[in-house]
């Protein structure tokens, strides 16, 4: 069978496996209280690659019969994931833990894309940095192992999935500690100082004299 089919099955499966695990367990969406939870960045980010990554070496092992050695980008590629959403995890049981913050993850979700690309305020900008350079290297990462795949056996079974380039990982990476650094600012909102106000300026009033 074509390599190129039996990755887009594998990956097609692993898609719809992960969409059921996600409808029946809430596998892709926030720590939240809401009724319609919504969907958490970190972890569509490590299922992302997960599925590419997978698909790839399964594919490898089944057309060329041998596993082969992950290499050492794409291992650090899976670990920046894993850090991601155990960073983002962490924050998120904190402030659970915390009944003085109101956390935005407890409001309803709207939809994958919105969720995924927003914060306290609204779509934010880091986080739409972080999904776009993803999306894009997930693209690229794809479109190299199909190439590799239609050239065969010409190619060796430790380089059909693509090398990433140092600055490459260094970017996502940094892209992705901006998320979870910003993430514990994200349900942090400044003390009211309104209470005291008032009572304070009333009992200045009183003591001033008449006339």
């Amino acid at each position: 069978m074509n390599p190129i089919y039996v990755f887009w099955l594998l990956f097609a499966a692993l898609l719809a496996t992960i969409g059921y695990c996600n409808q029946k367990f809430c596998m892709l969406k926030d720590l939240s209280k809401a009724e319609k939870q919504p969907y958490s960045w970190s972890r569509v980010q490590l299922a992302w690659w997960t599925v590419i990554v997978l698909s790839a070496f399964t594919t490898i092992m089944i057309d060329r019969g041998d596993a082969p050695q992950l290499r050492l980008s794409t291992v650090i590629l899976l670990g920046i994931s894993a850090a991601t959403i155990a960073t983002a995890r962490s924050i998120d049981a904190a402030e659970d833990s915390d009944p003085t913050i109101s956390r935005h993850q407890d409001k309803e979700g709207t939809n994958f894309i919105i969720d995924i690309l927003s914060d306290q305020t609204g779509v934010s900008i880091h986080r739409f940095q972080t999904v776009v350079f993803n999306l894009a290297f997930g693209v690229w990462f794809i479109a190299q192992v199909m190439e590799n795949l239609h050239t065969g056996p010409k190619v060796d079974i430790n380089q059909v999935m693509p090398d990433i380039a140092q600055n490459n990982l260094i970017l996502l990476g940094l892209s992705s500690a901006t998320y979870a650094a910003l993430k514990t600012t994200e349900n942090k909102t400044p003390a009211s100082v309104s209470g005291p106000v008032v009572p304070v300026v009333q009992a200045n009033l009183e003591e001033q004299p008449v006339g």
